[in-house]
């Protein structure tokens, strides 16, 4: 061990004994919110210095081949950095800190704590259309899952320390510490209690002001707040979300397929990282702005300078028509999602939550946009821009109030809350119904790997099967007499016999009741066969079934007792008191603070 951690560790360990649970959780909570908030820095800066460093913008217009070269070298190179260093996968995007909540007890792999640092910063760096947001978010989970680990806390005190690890790395990227609280509680965290807010928000503004007195300016992401709300736009507002939510759920459903089409390169990761990163390049020469994050072109459509946009495009050549720049700029919402998606698929390291504000700030430019143009009315384009990245942030992430008050924080007043309330609550209302699940959990939901706020179906999907076989049930075989199925009672403790052929497969089963009165008859003991004694179980289990298809077998049976097969084959039975006091257990383990 290091002699600068034992130094750390050693007053800690001191303070972690002599200090009450909640104590040395709000001095915890500062240390992973300052860890966190260094870490987004540290992202941040790196990013800006290789941006930098390759020179992307006026310099680069005379050679545009450099807008598809750039992306294939980072693509390659995180490929690279992860298949060598970090045994080909590193665990990708809030979906995965998920993952380890409700599969592995908010236990997160050490290298996490700067994997993500690296690979997104080469990612986004060179030039990869992806945002920071979910590295850092993984990042910082995962040093507050690791120090909760060092210090051997349980798994509710390690999970809050997750969220505020997470909350911090947030409000450092956007300087929104508000935003960084609500993300923890709308995403990562299912059950919360009103004391489990101090950590989070201990954490939350320890890792904004690690940003505000480290980074420059220009690095982080502000705009300034530049017209008003006017009642009279409200019913343009609600139409706005309506835009919004029909938009989330094409770049949700696009990017899905998206990803499933990659899936058929899994493990040709070369070929996959050449073809993704050659699309890519292809895209951003076509579309320059796809270049990076995209918090510049964000910066341009709210400063209303959108012509700006085309300067870098072949598109110029055609001048600076109003309609050739809207055509632009809703082409841009369109294709980003491409571009996002082919950049994580293909091996890059990123997320959606910057492509979801571009998205969003260019659907409500458009928006405003077509509506002037056609004289409909005169609507601040600075406005609905910034409300449109409130929108698609609702629907991609379902998170509406992260992105309502993201979006205030970021724009340094809270005069347009109104209309982001409206848009956000249109976006997310309209996307729930067509797709209950957000973009980063919808995989894990189909799989029954998902927490929920519906805490008996959280711990029903963590449940399973698997753990719940009872084996100890004694076989017999059908073609057993009556004589050696009174033998196999005899040595039992249970009322219940499993019919199993030589091949293992269930025949039938074996009630104690059903044959009390013929086991006593001897003169019966070699006429009788147990495949005449035998009935039909009322229902049984597949080993892969959910535990909620498992209760619902139970109720309509009435059963207490159900066999579980893989396929045809026998593998024990499942009880109603197993699960009911596996149930119990988890209950009590998922519980937060109180």
């Amino acid at each position: 061990m290091p002699y600068s951690y034992k130094k750390i560790k050693i007053p800690l360990l001191w303070l972690r004994r002599h200090t009450s649970d909640r104590e040395f959780m709000l001095v915890s909570s500062v240390l992973v919110g300052l860890t966190a908030g260094f870490a987004a820095v540290v992202l941040k800066t790196l990013v800006h210095y290789i941006q930098a460093l390759l020179a992307y913008g006026n310099r680069l217009l005379d050679q545009p081949y450099w807008l598809v070269v750039f992306p294939l070298i980072g693509i390659l190179l995180t490929v690279l950095v992860v298949t060598f260093f970090f045994r080909g996968s590193i665990g990708r995007g809030t979906a995965n800190i998920l993952y380890n909540i409700s599969q592995k007890s908010s236990l997160v792999e050490r290298h996490k704590m700067y994997s993500h640092v690296l690979t997104s910063a080469i990612t986004a760096g060179f030039g990869g259309s992806a945002g920071l947001e979910s590295p850092i978010v993984v990042t910082g989970s995962a040093i507050g899952a690791n120090y909760g680990r060092e210090y051997h806390l349980n798994y509710r005190d390690r999970t809050l320390l997750l969220a505020s690890g997470a909350a911090a790395g947030i409000a450092a990227v956007f300087n929104a510490p508000i935003a960084g609280v609500l993300f923890a509680i709308e995403v990562l965290l299912t059950d919360i209690s009103i004391s489990a807010f101090i950590p989070l928000i201990i954490s939350a503004v320890v890792g904004a002001l690690c940003s505000k007195i480290i980074l420059q300016e220009d690095i982080l992401f502000n705009i300034g707040q530049r017209e008003f709300f006017a009642a009279e736009h409200v019913p343009f507002y609600v139409l706005l979300g309506i835009l919004c939510g029909m938009v989330s759920v094409y770049y949700t459903r696009t990017a899905l397929r998206v990803e499933e089409l990659f899936e058929e390169y899994q493990t040709k990761i070369l070929t996959r990282a050449i073809v993704g990163g050659a699309l890519l390049g292809l895209l951003i020469m076509l579309f320059p702005p796809l270049f990076g994050e995209g918090y510049d072109s964000i910066r341009l459509l709210e400063a209303g300078h959108a012509e700006q946009l085309l300067q870098d495009s072949w598109l110029a050549f055609f001048g600076t028509n109003e309609w050739l720049i809207l055509c632009f700029v809703g082409a841009l919402a369109l294709v980003k999602v491409f571009a996002t998606t082919i950049t994580i698929a293909s091996g890059g390291n990123g997320g959606n939550f910057a492509p979801s504000m571009f998205v969003g700030a260019s659907t409500g430019f458009f928006f405003s946009r077509l509506v002037n143009l056609l004289n409909i009315s005169n609507l601040p384009t600075s406005s609905f821009a910034m409300v449109g990245m409130a929108g698609i942030l609702s629907g991609v992430m379902h998170a509406p109030l992260t992105a309502v008050f993201l979006i205030a924080e970021i724009t340094g007043g809270y005069t347009l809350m109104i209309p982001l309330m409206i848009v956000a609550a249109s976006s997310f209302a309209l996307v729930k119904y067509f797709e209950p699940y957000s973009l980063d959990t919808k995989k894990l939901a189909q799989k029954g790997q998902l927490l929920t706020h519906n805490k008996d179906r959280t711990i029903l999907r963590i449940m399973k099967i698997r753990h719940l076989i009872e084996t100890e049930f004694q076989p017999v075989s059908p073609e057993a007499t009556l004589g050696e199925l009174v033998e196999v009672i005899a040595h039992s403790r249970r009322n219940l016999f499993p019919v199993v052929t030589a091949g293992g497969k269930l025949d039938g089963v074996i009630l104690l009741e059903n044959v009390r009165e013929i086991m006593f008859k001897t003169e019966k003991y070699e006429l009788v066969k147990v495949k005449e004694l035998m009935v039909k179980p009322p229902a049984t289990v597949q080993y892969d079934d959910s535990m909620a298809d498992v209760m619902k077998k139970f109720d309509e049976s009435g059963a207490w007792n159900l066999p579980v097969l893989h396929g045809d084959e026998y593998l024990g039975f499942v009880s109603k008191s197993s699960i009911f006091t596996k149930y119990r257990r988890l209950l009590i383990k998922t519980t937060n603070v109180s």
